[in-house]
């Protein structure tokens, strides 16, 4: 039997934001979902097909791209071999050289725009160039997905460590009770990129989409653990101090610089959620929810 269901091509298939996409547009049933990674015979997701596709290989796009409606892409700025802006061009590119109509791009705030050239956050800032990019492909239909701060980073990345004074929690670089974190599952990024699939005639003009379930502080998630049995210390250290503790601290002790100043969305980020929850095949997920089902029992006790 023939699928003539209008294809759906999903960069970064196996992993966090590509994964939720697929699972949630297989569980709507409405495309075929081609799941484009690099390493096809590693790939064990849902899809009904898996391609070739690398964001730093452009022939590999206009293949993976071919006969497809739409494209889910997302950008990669871990261990990238080419910067974020340069793998979205080659995703704009690709898609429109396949004659794709609908473009859904993962981007984030722009920072240094949004700051007055304050804060420097490239791995915001990269994916807002990519929009411009978007706009000017002449896609028949092309949306904007904004993830939040994933609720998952607190579970791994994230999780709870030993504090110097004994106490299992998180040093940071803001006030605890800075209620500037748009935050959310990633699981539901899957439901609102499906949802902009289906509603090419209501956000596929350069509508933002968000799946943040709501702005939170990190005392709120605190808060939410200690009444689960969960004692969670948070302690505030100066940005500079910060940004020693690892790798890369730096840019993240000036994410969360922006966030304080500006929030996570920046000054449209209510806008986004709402139309997010207007298109989005599945509910938001409160925090509340997500941690009692996913938080080890170990992280904060």
């Amino acid at each position: 039997m023939t699928d003539d269901r209008p294809v759906i091509a999903v960069i970064g298939a196996s992993g966090s934001q590509g994964g939720a996409v697929v699972r949630a547009l297989v569980d709507r049933g409405s495309f075929r979902v081609r799941a484009v990674t690099r390493n096809p015979s590693a790939y064990s997701g849902t899809a009904d097909e898996v391609v070739a596709g690398d964001l730093t290989d452009p022939r590999s796009l206009e293949a993976a791209f071919t006969g497809a409606y739409g494209v889910f892409a997302v950008s990669n700025f871990i261990g990238a071999a080419i910067d974020e802006v340069s793998q979205g061009r080659n995703a704009v590119d690709a898609a429109a050289l396949a004659g794709v109509r609908h473009f859904v791009w993962s981007t984030l705030p722009h920072v240094e725009e949004i700051s007055g050239g304050e804060f420097h956050v490239p791995h915001f800032t990269d994916k807002a160039k990519v929009d411009a990019l978007v706009r000017d492909a002449d896609f028949e239909s092309f949306t904007f997905v904004e993830a939040p701060f994933y609720f998952e980073n607190l579970a791994t990345v994230m999780a709870p460590q030993a504090l110097p004074d004994g106490r299992v929690g998180w040093a940071l670089p803001i006030p605890a009770d800075a209620r500037v974190v748009h935050a959310g599952s990633i699981a539901d990024l899957g439901g609102v990129v499906a949802g902009a699939f289906d509603n090419p005639e209501t956000v596929g003009q350069g509508a933002y989409l968000s799946s943040a379930a709501g702005l939170m502080s990190f005392q709120d998630f605190a808060d939410t653990r200690g009444a689960q049995g969960h004692s969670i210390a948070i302690v505030e250290v100066p940005p500079q101090v910060y940004a020693t503790f690892f790798p890369g601290a730096d840019e993240m002790a000036q994410m969360m610089g922006y966030w304080v100043k500006h929030t996570y969305l920046g000054p449209n980020g209510d806008v986004a959620i709402a139309a997010a929850r207007r298109v989005s095949t599945t509910t938001s997920t409160d925090f509340a929810t997500w941690a009692s089902a996913h938080m080890p029992a170990a992280a904060g006790s």
